[in-house]
């Protein structure tokens, strides 16, 4: 499965999907879905009840769902009930929700957008700055973040041709990364924002994200040049590009007087300048 993992989002709510560009069709998670339709506390536990009801109804769409590897909330990637748009319309009709009819709508949406963003995939691009626009992030920091995108897509390319997994193998170069520049893990840095399921370079100031993506594309300078061949060999040229970028931030510290790690969030990001310095 030739895979590309995005957030999709529905009411501004995160659905977690794949897209398998074999069979040129999106998988969205079932749980993500159900919390949606049905705003229950645990969707997990409300689609394992109507999961056991309707394979003992035969309920096909339920039998033929598939199971692949998606993000969790804490970073790591478990295997998930995923259907097909087709299958979903089906599940939708088991579950009473007010929502089910603009959801529906929704879905019809998603496994059109794909399809016209490969014809065309400036309209991707365009649909991301309407969403951050959208949410409210000034337009030197949405600059920012698409650069930052374009960069990381870079480097995961360089993990692929390295033989890096994706899933864990990518969150552990990452963390080794964001560690070498931040001097704090993946998880530290988003506890430090007071982050749960969110994106932690949503909520990042222009500074960081700049350091960020500089710490990405110099690893992947780094490993074009090295060639790393085994996991060992990759983890050390990811704690080399985090490092080089971890003195040049202790630097740009020593000249302004704080520090460039901060607990702002994105809530706070959006409130700041133009420039998106925080006083």
């Amino acid at each position: 499965m030739t895979r590309k993992d995005a957030l999709k989002l529905f009411e501004d709510k995160k659905v977690r999907t794949l897209w398998d560009g074999e069979q040129e069709k999106w998988f969205l998670s079932i749980v993500d879905v159900v919390g949606i339709l049905t705003d229950s506390p645990n969707p997990n536990n409300y689609w394992k009840v109507l999961k056991n009801r309707l394979k003992k109804e035969g309920n096909q769409s339920v039998t033929n769902c598939n199971q692949l590897k998606m993000q969790s909330a804490d970073g790591k990637f478990y295997k998930t009930d995923v259907a097909d748009v087709e299958q979903l319309f089906r599940l939708i009709q088991s579950i009473p929700s007010p929502k089910a009819e603009p959801f529906k709508q929704w879905l019809a949406e998603v496994a059109r957008e794909r399809l016209d963003e490969m014809d065309d995939p400036e309209l991707g691009i365009n649909r991301m700055l309407e969403y951050y626009h959208r949410k409210g992030y000034s337009t030197n920091w949405i600059n920012q973040r698409l650069k930052s995108i374009e960069v990381r897509k870079e480097l995961t390319d360089e993990w692929e041709q390295r033989g890096v997994k994706q899933g864990q193998e990518y969150a552990t170069l990452t963390d080794i990364i964001t560690h070498g520049w931040s001097g704090l893990t993946t998880k530290q840095y988003k506890q430090l924002k007071n982050l749960k399921k969110e994106s932690l370079r949503d909520n990042m100031t222009n500074l960081e994200l700049a350091l960020n993506t500089l710490a990405e594309a110099t690893t992947t300078e780094i490993s074009k040049q090295h060639q790393p061949k085994t996991p060992d060999e990759n983890r050390k040229v990811a704690a080399r590009g985090g490092s080089i970028v971890g003195n040049t931030r202790k630097e740009i510290e020593a000249n302004i007087g704080k520090s460039i790690v901060s607990p702002l969030n994105a809530k706070k990001i959006r409130q700041l300048p133009e420039n998106g310095i925080e006083d």
